[in-house]
Order: structure tokens, then C-alpha cells, then sequence
């Protein structure tokens, strides 16, 4: 908050000097050529008023009556108009000359008349004036600007800067105060949300490594049972205490039942590492084709157009499907950018076949240098084909596609196809209708 301090006060010391310069080039400039301006607006009242003599018989009631019966809208530096009769007294006369502005006076057959006019000096004040009232009008309106920043962005802004130090820090339990700011109420409302989440996801957690380490000492405890009497066998059978060969064979059966039995639990083992490593939050409802296909038009048709590589999405009957709107677009995504991974960077394109009970949308893209035998495998987690080269990557982008898949109640496969004489890839996403 320093800074801001800093320039509020480099902003009001900088008017100040600036409002200093422009007051003394305004005192020492000269305004002489706008005093000779009056002189001419004197010259056609004289006129005006000789005028208006003859006509009315009388002389004019002020300067306003004299510019509507002349239809003038103005003269220039012209204040005011007086008439004095030539045969009053000498007290009215003294009166006729006060003022304290400057003056002309004329006479005309009746009538002696007082002009008043600005100077040009007085108006050299007048000008100074207005200056400065401007210039400290713009500097309050600039003071005040500076200062609802200060209050309302900055300061809200600088207090909320710890809460991603603390969320880093693992500090998830104490909520964030509501604030009601326009401009941060919401993120404070997300960032709330977000320490809800890690909070959960951290407390989930926990107790899946809780289980699992259970598991795994209860299932190691398990083990040893069946490793000991293998143990037992292959020493017994070292020392050749079995002479008989049905007893061999039954040995070697009984080698082979423990194996067996731990075949099982190293299952169970892989199994529950495998369970839930990645936790997916899928929210199931009625959607339409358009909400998630429309996305990724609009995203990939100016990515694909800077890659220089083909891309076009077929026609589409706009129909209700089973599924996370949001996750079906993950879906897409996660496979497209395969695409343009593993591709030869040519043509991507999206076709859409619909059939009673499932909509598909095919994916496909040129360049497959996959082989037959590894299809299977390619929706399994940390799997990397052949083709992958010095591409980065965890494998696990197709495995993720197809969990989501079975949470929507439906599938995700990949084939080889040619088209049009290429070699392609078609990945099939298939959706249920509703």
C-alpha cells in the first residue's frame, strides 16, 4: 500500500508544480489585443442607440432592450448600458458615474450614455480564475478515482493475497470471511469452494491410504502362510525326504495350491492399488449433442487452422443423450489432442452415426502407426504404444476417457480403418439416448 500512497502524493505534488507553471505564463502573458475588442461593440451601440432615437422617442431602459429591438445576440466585452437625461441634476449625474468598472461615455442630442466593458486585464483574472477551478476540479475527480482504487480493489486484493499461501501450505480447515466486495466477493466464493474441495479430497484420501495399508499388512500377513509351507516343501523335497512318487506328486500339487493362493492375493493387492488412484466426480443427466460438440468446434477450429491441420465436424441430429455435459467434452478433448499428438498432423475430423438405442461420435485422424495387437491395450492405464517416440506423456489420457465412459453408462473403443486410401484410427464414443 505503500506505492499507492506514494503516487496519490506524486500525483498532487506534479499538479501543484504543473498548476505554478501555467499561473505564471497566465500573469506575464498579455491580453491588450482583446481590450481593443470593446471599441468596435461601442462604435455600433453609438449607432444603434442613434437609431433607436429616432424611432422610439426615447433612450433605450438597458443594453438587453437595445440588443433584442437591434437583433444582436452580443457585443463582445460589453457589460452594460445607462442613459442620463442632458438636463438632470448635478446629484443624478454624480450617480451616473459610479461604477466600478471600466466605462465610456458618449452624448448623443438628448441623451448621454455609459458604456461598461471588461478590460483586458480583468479578463486576464477572469481566465486565471476559471484555469485553476478547472484544474483543481480535474485533481479532486483524479484524488478521487486514486482513492476508490485504493479502497476498493487494492486493499481488498492485498488482503486476500495470503489465502494461496495458506491453501499451499495445507491450511484447508479454516474458512474464508463472506465478502461482499463487487469485484472479489466471487473469487472469495470460489476460493472457498476450492478449500471445500482440497479439504474433501484431502480427507478422502487419507482414508484410502488408511485402508489400503491396512489391507496390504493384513493381506502380507496372509501370505506368509502359504509362503512358509512352499518353504517347508522345497526343503523337504532339497533333502529328498519324499521317496515315494505319489507323495512327490502330491507335494508338487500342494506347491501348487499355495501359488495359487498367492496369485490371489497379489490380485487382491493390484487391485485395490489400481481402485480409485484417480477419483472421477461425474454429475449424470439429460444433455443435448450440441452442448458438447459446439465447444469443441469453437476451440479447435482456430488451434487446428494455427497447426495447419485439417479439421471439420459432420452434420449432427441435435439429440438428448445419457451423460456429464462437462465430461463428455474431457472426453473429445483428451481424444483429439491424442490426435494431434500421435497423428501425421494432416486431416482430424468428426463424424456422427445415430442408431435406435446409441449415438456415436467417430473420431478419426490420418497417420496410424499403431499396430492390430496393441489396440486392446492402448485404454489401459500408463500404457504407451509403439507410436509414441519422443512424445511426453503418462498414459493415462485414453484410460481416463474410458472410466468416464462406463460412469455415463457408456463405451469408448478404437480401431484401424482406411479411408480414402489412408490408414486412419477411428475412436468410437458411444453414447446412450434418452
Amino acid at each position: 500500500m505503500k506505492k499507492i500512497n506514494r503516487l496519490i502524493f506524486l500525483v498532487v505534488i506534479s499538479f501543484l508544480g504543473l498548476m505554478c507553471l501555467v499561473n505564471i505564463y497566465l500573469s506575464q502573458r498579455s491580453f491588450k489585443h482583446t481590450a481593443r475588442e470593446y471599441r468596435v461593440s461601442i462604435n455600433r451601440i453609438k449607432k444603434a442607440v442613434t437609431v433607436f432615437e429616432q424611432e422610439e422617442l426615447r433612450a433605450p431602459a438597458s443594453l438587453e432592450e437595445l440588443m433584442q429591438y437591434i437583433r444582436v445576440e452580443e457585443y463582445p466585452q460589453v457589460t452594460g448600458l445607462y442613459a442620463l437625461a442632458l438636463n438632470d441634476d448635478t446629484k443624478e449625474a454624480s450617480r451616473f458615474l459610479e461604477e466600478e468598472s471600466d466605462y465610456v461615455i458618449f452624448a448623443t442630442e438628448n441623451y448621454y450614455y455609459k458604456v461598461t466593458y471588461f478590460a483586458g486585464e480583468q479578463m486576464k483574472g477572469q481566465i486565471i480564475i476559471l484555469v485553476n477551478g478547472i484544474g483543481f476540479g480535474m485533481l479532486v475527480v483524479v484524488l478521487v478515482f486514486l482513492i476508490y482504487i485504493k479502497q476498493m480493489i487494492l486493499l481488498p486484493f492485498y488482503s486476500l493475497s495470503e489465502i494461496p499461501y495458506e491453501l499451499s501450505k495445507g491450511n484447508l480447515t479454516v474458512p474464508l470471511l463472506e465478502n461482499k466486495n463487487r469485484f472479489f466477493g466471487r473469487f472469495v466464493w470460489g476460493m472457498d469452494l476450492l478449500r471445500e474441495n482440497l479439504e474433501e479430497q484431502k480427507v478422502r484420501e487419507l482414508e484410502l491410504q488408511r485402508e489400503k495399508k491396512v489391507l496390504l499388512l493384513s493381506l502380507s500377513h496372509d501370505i506368509k502362510t502359504p509362503l512358509s509351507a512352499i518353504k517347508l516343501y522345497a526343503k523337504a523335497l532339497s533333502k529328498n525326504l519324499y521317496r515315494e512318487e505319489a507323495k512327490k506328486l502330491e507335494i508338487a500339487e500342494n506347491i501348487d495350491d499355495r501359488v495359487n493362493e498367492i496369485e490371489s492375493y497379489i490380485s487382491e493387492i493390484v487391485k485395490a492399488s489400481n481402485e480409485d488412484f484417480l477419483h472421477f466426480d461425474v454429475k449424470n443427466t439429460e444433455c443435448y449433442v450440441k452442448e458438447v460438440l459446439e465447444p469443441i468446434r469453437e476451440y479447435y477450429e482456430d488451434k487446428m487452422a494455427l497447426n495447419q491441420i485439417e479439421f471439420q465436424i459432420g452434420d449432427y441430429s441435435n439429440c438428448l443423450v445419457y451423460g456429464d455435459k462437462d465430461r463428455l467434452v474431457e472426453v473429445l478433448q483428451n481424444i483429439i489432442e491424442n490426435a494431434i499428438k500421435y497423428g501425421d498432423g494432416k486431416k482430424i475430423w468428426v463424424e456422427i452415426d445415430r442408431e435406435e438405442e446409441e449415438y456415436k461420435i467417430l473420431i478419426f485422424n490420418t497417420g496410424c502407426q499403431l499396430q492390430d495387437k496393441e489396440l486392446p491395450h492402448i485404454f489401459d492405464s500408463f500404457y504407451r504404444g509403439s507410436n509414441v517416440e519422443k512424445n511426453p506423456g503418462s498414459g493415462l489420457g485414453l484410460y481416463i476417457c474410458r472410466q468416464l465412459m462406463h460412469l455415463m453408462e457408456g463405451e469408448v473403443t478404437a480401431v484401424i480403418v482406411d479411408k480414402d486410401g489412408e490408414t486412419c484410427i477411428e475412436v468410437r464414443v458411444l453414447l446412450r439416448l434418452v
